[in-house]
């Protein structure tokens, strides 16, 4: 067994207590960003002329996006619970999914000062290849699984070491950003005189221009993603469940580097109609339409979401089932092809291709939705949801956007999703999802 070059209870890396070359080149041996996505994804990259991004030049662009935005609104510095959000600014992953329900795992990020990462018991060595990351510490953590009746005494201990970063690299600035907080840590940190505010405001306008390198990392998990949708498209026939054909997706995707699916859409005859049922145990059978949402989480973190239909056996479909799918597919190329640098959300509300007054009230929750590491800011809707939840922007150069559509009339058997993923560009829309629609349906 190979001994690693730092003991076992090694529990904070600081500017003083620096990781020799040996440590860090053990680390990087060993861990899998490192290693990357494997020789199966790159060589169908390779195949597809796809060029790898920097992930050095990415990891430095996202942190002064998140730096830029604190600037902009006079905070000192933001605390990331978000694994997503700690993802972008730094590049440490860790246990994602279970760190997305209990709260062990946060970075605290100075406006003009370190990163310091408080990382799960024991996890200090998954980050130390991290060029951005100064400080690496336990965490403390006081969520009530892990605290119990504790929570109030443990949280004042957690605020008051953040206390201490805030005053000691703030610049007199106590004015502090967090994207999520239990009210008894938000209580603690006023105690110790320091503000707190939104921190999501931060981190979703943050992420909303993609760079080059980050466009480059989203071509490669919608690569990954196509590929798994082309595999799992071989294995639908009559007789499989609708479990089993979503679980091909999953495992390509693992396969190739990708980390995680974020939901479970994917129905079957009956059941796509309306849309959101969740994948079941149910057989699919020769003549149904089979509508999924891929929301998949792919190699380097990236966000591949795409949904198509498709029809089970070598019958052509019904003259029903091209009526919905037409309907689909129009309003997705009219939506995708008003996109542009300078239309605002309101505009693409208003204009955007709506549905048939018999259609409308099952139409999909969005027209567009913005996407990266996960679906992002903005959420653009249809006119019936504007004066509830409707706010307005500009659509800018390298944002990502998804175009959304699913068509199933009230009452009606069947319905149909679509969605395509589209980059925003100086000279208009440019699509980042390939897969092919089916030609079957559009004759």
């Amino acid at each position: 067994m190979t001994t690693p070059p730092f003991g076992r209870h090694r529990t904070k890396i600081s500017p003083l207590q620096t990781p020799s070359e040996e440590t860090i080149a053990y680390a990087k041996s060993l861990d899998g960003q490192v290693l990357g996505p494997g020789e199966l994804a790159y060589s169908e990259w390779a195949a597809l002329g796809l060029e790898l991004p920097d992930l050095p030049t990415m990891r430095h662009y996202r942190l002064e996006r998140v730096r830029k935005q604190l600037r902009r609104l006079d905070y000192g510095g933001i605390l990331l619970y978000d694994p997503l959000n700690i993802r972008y600014a730094t590049d440490s992953s860790n246990m994602q999914i279970w760190t997305m329900h209990n709260a062990v795992r946060y970075c605290y990020i100075a406006t003009d000062g370190p990163i310091v990462l408080f990382d799960f018991h024991n996890c200090e060595h998954l980050s130390v290849h991290l060029e951005l990351i100064d400080e690496i510490r336990p965490a403390v953590a006081w969520y009530y699984f892990g605290a119990g009746d504790r929570v109030v005494e443990i949280a004042e201990r957690w605020a008051a070491e953040l206390a201490d970063l805030v005053r000691a690299y703030g610049g007199g600035n106590t004015r502090l950003a967090i994207d999520h907080c239990n009210e008894e840590g938000i209580a603690a940190l006023h105690r110790q005189g320091v503000q707190t505010f939104n921190g999501e405001e931060v981190m979703e306008l943050a992420r909303v221009i993609k760079c080059q390198d980050e466009i480059k990392a989203m071509r490669c998990a919608i690569a990954t993603c196509e590929r798994s949708m082309e595999i799992m498209q071989a294995k639908m026939e009559p007789g499989v469940t609708e479990q089993r054909l979503w679980s091909y997706l999953h495992a390509e995707n693992i396969a190739r580097g990708g980390e995680w699916i974020e939901t479970r859409l994917l129905a079957s005859g009956p059941r796509t109609n309306p849309w959101f049922h969740e994948c079941s145990s149910r057989v699919i059978e020769a003549g149904d339409i089979v509508a999924f949402d891929t929301d998949l989480i792919g190699p380097y973190g990236m966000c591949a979401d795409i949904s198509r239909t498709w029809l089970c056996g070598d019958q052509p479909p019904t003259a029903e089932q091209r009526g919905l799918y037409r309907m689909a597919y129009e309003q997705i190329q009219t939506n995708q092809a008003m996109l542009k640098p300078g239309i605002s959300f309101r505009e693409l509300t208003e204009q955007a291709q709506s549905l048939p007054s018999d259609y409308l009230p099952n139409h999909y929750s969005v027209l567009y939705h913005g996407v990266g590491l996960c679906d992002e800011y903005p959420s653009i809707y249809y006119p019936d949801a504007w004066a509830d939840y409707g706010y307005d922007g500009i659509l800018e150069e390298n944002m990502v956007l998804c175009v959304e559509s699913y068509v199933g009339r009230v009452g009606g058997h069947e319905g149909v999703k679509l969605e395509e993923q589209v980059l925003i560009t100086a000279d208009g829309p440019v699509l980042l999802s390939a897969y092919p629609f089916e030609a079957d349906f559009l004759r």
